[in-house]
């Protein structure tokens, strides 16, 4: 699910689920966790690079890992399927996984770059916003549907770069936002036509690992517990099982009606 390399000071990990446009199963969540911790742990490495194989980046949180809704039960806030339960708490749980690596990613004391095609959606769209550089190709695109069901993920991060009215209206309207919006707003550092390959084709940095660190933790304070803390009480409502659930079976819909 996730492909490493380390060659000239730079940690390359490769998100490499094509076949479901890179969404973040639990697995790949924890091994992605994994990845970065190593690669921050290691004094040799100065940027972190964030890939993707296939035609997407990442199209977010894997709601194909909940039951289908020809086979649900609901009771209350849960959601059972042939015996397993796909209920709030074990969902709070993989979203705070989520959070934290985020939160890894947007405080590393190294450069982070991603590099994204085709679509940028949910969760894939704050790991983009996370990155210090940003580079997309002309096709892509971003949205930020999580709140559709009720949680409050990345919005502070998001707001960062892109101002707080922008990150609201994008959040609460759920647009999707072009690679021209994206790079007008500074969601997209750069568009480019090909993403590079290589650390060659990335600009330089003029100093070392822990100079840039010290000039990253002036420039953003530390609000990792506060960001932890609104997820989980926007999560907190009972039923956020069941709003996935509704919120993937509208989705279903929608690409099955008639155009």
């Amino acid at each position: 699910m996730i492909e490493s390399r380390h060659a000239d000071q730079v940690a390359w990990l490769t998100l490499a689920r094509p076949e479901r446009g890179n969404a973040l199963a639990e697995e790949m969540v924890e091994t992605l966790i994994a990845a970065v911790e190593s690669a921050l742990a290691d004094p040799t490495v100065h940027t972190l690079v964030l890939d993707a194989q296939g035609a997407h980046f990442c199209t977010g949180f894997d709601l194909g890992e909940l039951p289908s809704g020809d086979a649900v039960a609901q009771t209350g806030s849960d959601i059972t399927h042939e015996g397993s339960a796909a209920t709030d708490g074990p969902l709070l749980w993989r979203f705070t996984r989520i959070e934290h690596l985020l939160a890894l990613l947007w405080h590393a004391p190294l450069r982070t770059v991603a590099l994204a095609r085709g679509r940028v959606w949910g969760a894939g769209a704050d790991l983009f916003a996370t990155c210090d550089l940003r580079l997309a190709t002309p096709e892509a695109q971003w949205r930020f549907p999580g709140a559709g069901f009720g949680l409050v993920l990345g919005t502070r991060r998001l707001a960062a770069l892109v101002g707080q009215p922008q990150a609201l209206a994008w959040v609460a309207e759920g647009r999707r936002i072009d690679a021209g919006a994206a790079l007008a707003a500074g969601l997209a550092s750069e568009i480019v036509p090909e993403l590079p390959a290589d650390i060659r084709a990335l600009p330089p940095l003029a100093v070392d690992r822990a100079t840039y660190a010290r000039l990253k933790a002036a420039t953003r304070p530390d609000l990792r517990d506060a960001d932890l803390a609104a997820l989980v009480r926007s999560a907190a409502m009972p039923g956020l099982a069941t709003r996935v659930q509704r919120l993937r079976q509208a989705a279903a819909q929608a690409r099955a009606a008639p155009r």
